[in-house]
């Protein structure tokens, strides 16, 4: 399973703004940490998961507080890369909006024609600010590595590092095992898509 093709950027990428630190954009990872304090007080170890992040790998690396426009920004900003093909999810579960619960609801069951996650905990998941092609398109380019509530920061090394490899290797996620390495970059052309200017959020 050799290395595919890599995806050069020659557009502004990423291509929302938000709380993220971007390293290489030929990586094949992204990390999303779930976010449950204000953006004036984030403690000190969201701080080192989003900074440890880029620096072992990581294209881009930030927090995720909503349920809904920062779902949105993460899936606009992916999918606007190619070169992408994991998201680490980790951080604490939220009880409050619950974006860990929606995003986990996204990748398994989609949207219906509302926009509302199909299947979730959290109250205000609808993502209506993005065309369903987004979202399907989103679900087919990236795989979820499901890291919440797991702050070792040597376990997300060895996830960064695993999704980096020529060839598949088992890393341990909770209770099962799965095959991660770098697959190469989605085959298709990326979807550049902005919310609008007048939409103002925090998220990745």
């Amino acid at each position: 399973m050799g290395w595919s093709k890599k995806i050069k950027i020659t557009w502004d990428w990423p291509v929302e703004k938000g709380h993220y630190l971007t390293s290489n954009p030929f990586s094949p990872v992204a990390v999303a940490v779930i976010l449950t304090d204000d953006y004036e007080k984030i403690p000190v170890e969201i701080n080192n998961i989003v900074q440890t992040s880029v620096e072992k790998g990581a294209s881009i690396a930030g927090t995720l507080q909503t349920a809904n426009i920062g779902i949105e920004k993460i899936i606009l900003n992916i999918i606007s890369n190619p070169n992408i093909r994991w998201l680490i999810l980790t951080g604490q579960k939220s009880i409050g909006h619950k974006p860990d619960d929606a995003l986990k609801s996204l990748m398994t069951n989609g949207i219906n024609n509302k926009g509302y996650i199909i299947n979730t905990y959290a109250p205000t998941a609808i993502l209506k600010n993005i065309p369903l092609e987004t979202v399907e398109r989103f679900r087919r380019q990236v795989k979820l590595i499901d890291l919440i509530d797991n702050m070792d920061i040597g376990i997300l090394e060895k996830a960064v590092w695993s999704c980096y490899q020529e060839k598949p290797v088992l890393f341990q996620t909770g209770q099962e095992k799965v095959e991660l390495w770098d697959m190469g970059a989605y085959p298709e052309e990326p979807i550049i898509y902005r919310i609008s200017d007048k939409l103002k959020g925090g998220d990745l």
